[in-house]
Order: C-alpha cells, then sequence, then structure tokens
C-alpha cells in the first residue's frame, strides 16, 4: 500500500525542498496543496508520484479532498496570523473529519514551547496551534530546528554587511546560535513525516556556534578575515526593539528581525543538547562552517533569497 503525503502550500520555499527529498522513495504519493499550481515547479508537478489539488485555505470542501485519503498533513503554511492560526485549525478539523492520524503543525525556527504569548510575536500562532491539537485526537508533531541559517547572511538580520565583510552582533559575541539550513530541516522534516511512530516535538540541529566562531569559519572558508561590531548588550537589544515597536508598531519589519535575533540567543529558545538527530541516521547535520562551503563568497549574502528558486 502507498504511503501518502499531504503538504499543505506546496508552492513555498520550504514545501519544496521537502517535496523533492519525499520523491527520494518511489513508494510514497504527494498530494499537494496550493491556491495556484501552477507555481509548483515542474520538477514536483511532473513527478507520476504528486497530485496537486487547488484551493485556498479557508476552502472547507476543497480542504477536505485534499486531506482525505493520506497518512500524514504537513502544513508548510507562512503568512499572517489568520492564516497561521485558522488555516491550520481549518486542516486540522478536516484531518479529524478524515481520519487522518498525523499533522506536522508549521513549527521549525525556535523553541517557541518555552516563550509566552506576546514574548517573540510571530511565534504565537504556533503556541495556539499546538494548544489546539492538544485538544484533537488527530497527533501533533512539531518539529524544532533551532534557527534557519540561510537569513543570517540576508539582509532580514542587518548582521551580515557583504560591501565590507562584517558581522555585526548583540551580547558580547560568545552567545550561542543554534542553526540549521532549510534543506537539511526539509530532510529531518521528510523523515519524520515517512516514520508513523514519530508524534509530539522532535528536536534537530545543524549545529551550534556562537558569531566569533561564525566570523573564524567565514575567514577559513573564504580567506577574507571579517571585521567584529558590537551593536551594544543584550539588554541594549531588548530596550532598542521594544522602543521601536512602541513608536510604530505597524512598521513590524523594523524590530521583527530584533524581536528574532533576541529570543535566538539569549537562551531562552534552545532546543538544547537532547535531541533527535540520531534516530534518523541517514540524515546528515549541516553545520555553520558546512553551510558556509557551499556557497562562493559572492553568492553567501543571496543564500536566502535562492531558497525562492
Amino acid at each position: 500500500m502507498t504511503f501518502t503525503v499531504g503538504i499543505a502550500g506546496i508552492t513555498g520555499k520550504f514545501a519544496k525542498r521537502l517535496a523533492s527529498h519525499i520523491l527520494k522513495h518511489p513508494d510514497v504519493a504527494i498530494r499537494g496543496y496550493c491556491r495556484n499550481p501552477s507555481k509548483v515547479s515542474d520538477a514536483i508537478a511532473s513527478s507520476t508520484q504528486v497530485t496537486l489539488i487547488k484551493g485556498d485555505a479557508f476552502d472547507h470542501d476543497a480542504i477536505r479532498n485534499f486531506v482525505n485519503g493520506c497518512d500524514v498533513i504537513v502544513c508548510c503554511y507562512l503568512g499572517d496570523d489568520k492564516l497561521m492560526v485558522d488555516g491550520q485549525k481549518a486542516l486540522i478539523d478536516a484531518c479529524e473529519e478524515c481520519n487522518v492520524p498525523r499533522y506536522v503543525a508549521s513549527d521549525w525556527a525556535l523553541d517557541y514551547t518555552k516563550l509566552k504569548l506576546g514574548e517573540l510575536f510571530p511565534k504565537d500562532p504556533m503556541i495556539h496551534v499546538k494548544a489546539y491539537l492538544e485538544t484533537k485526537k488527530v497527533q501533533g508533531v512539531h518539529i524544532l530546528i533551532g534557527g534557519f541559517m540561510e537569513p543570517i547572511f540576508s539582509p532580514f538580520f542587518n548582521i551580515f554587511d557583504p560591501s565590507t565583510n562584517t558581522f555585526r552582533y548583540w551580547g558580547n559575541g560568545d552567545e550561542v546560535m543554534e542553526g540549521t539550513t532549510y534543506d537539511n530541516a526539509a530532510e529531518f522534516t521528510a523523515a519524520v513525516t515517512l516514520d508513523p511512530k514519530a508524534t509530539g516535538i522532535v528536536r534537530f540541529l545543524g549545529g551550534r556556534a556562537t558569531i566569533r566562531e561564525i566570523a573564524q569559519s567565514f575567514e577559513k572558508n573564504f580567506g577574507v578575515k571579517p571585521t567584529l561590531e558590537s551593536r551594544g548588550s543584550l539588554d541594549d537589544l531588548f530596550k532598542t526593539m521594544h522602543e521601536l515597536c512602541r513608536k510604530n508598531p505597524n512598521d513590524v519589519f523594523s524590530y521583527m528581525s530584533m524581536f528574532f535575533y533576541y529570543y535566538w540567543i539569549n537562551g531562552q529558545t534552545f532546543v538544547g543538547t537532547e535531541l533527535d538527530n540520531s534516530h534518523y541516521p541517514e540524515v546528515k547535520p549541516v553545520d555553520w562552517e558546512a553551510f558556509m562551503i557551499q556557497w562562493t563568497l559572492e553568492k553567501l549574502p543571496t543564500a536566502f533569497f535562492a531558497l525562492n528558486a
């Protein structure tokens, strides 16, 4: 009997990588759900293992048609709170109706289970969805991978300046950054998805490094000595991000990355050392140095944007 994986939001950058890893298993079928199937890459859409279902996040009939017959649903939604909470609840409810045994929530970055509502606002939907799943018979699966590595080198965090090869940081520079690449996280997710026994919280990690160690790996890989520039203490960061939020709450992108960075490195959201990596030895962790080796110096700042390719 064919094992069937449903991927909601299959046009997304993470979903594309997840699908590509699942398709390495010829005995697995994928049902992909999205608003516009024409946006699914040819490599995925043309596979005989893939069936695409068109519909939006709140179309009950289309969602029910999508989840029906699946052995597991993976949510790869990324969007506003309505999508991330109500959209996921719609999927979970359909799983209940159609007796789908497992639901992989759209979690991944940082261990939000150690946060209170409102502390890191973009993770609030994950807290709500986890609580909702706990009231259902469908088994929730929550995959936590530290932080994604690629955005660190993009303008989003304003940490790496490629024009001067400068690493800017808050804190003392010795704070640990737990990280996993998008593709490595997708590999782990594929392994969990295909493991019917995998339920609850599972924790994976590519590697840990401080910003100083990341800078050292940068120099080793590219032969260029970077500059390290302190922007202030963690207390300074906390004050700055909250001041920006208070002054102009609607300008979310002026402070959101600061909130992520603060809770990423202050230790509160660490996935920790008791990982589930060893449960899936076929997936090889990619640490910070191995990630940088994959890129040229010129292309490193584009790593995050290349995920959309």
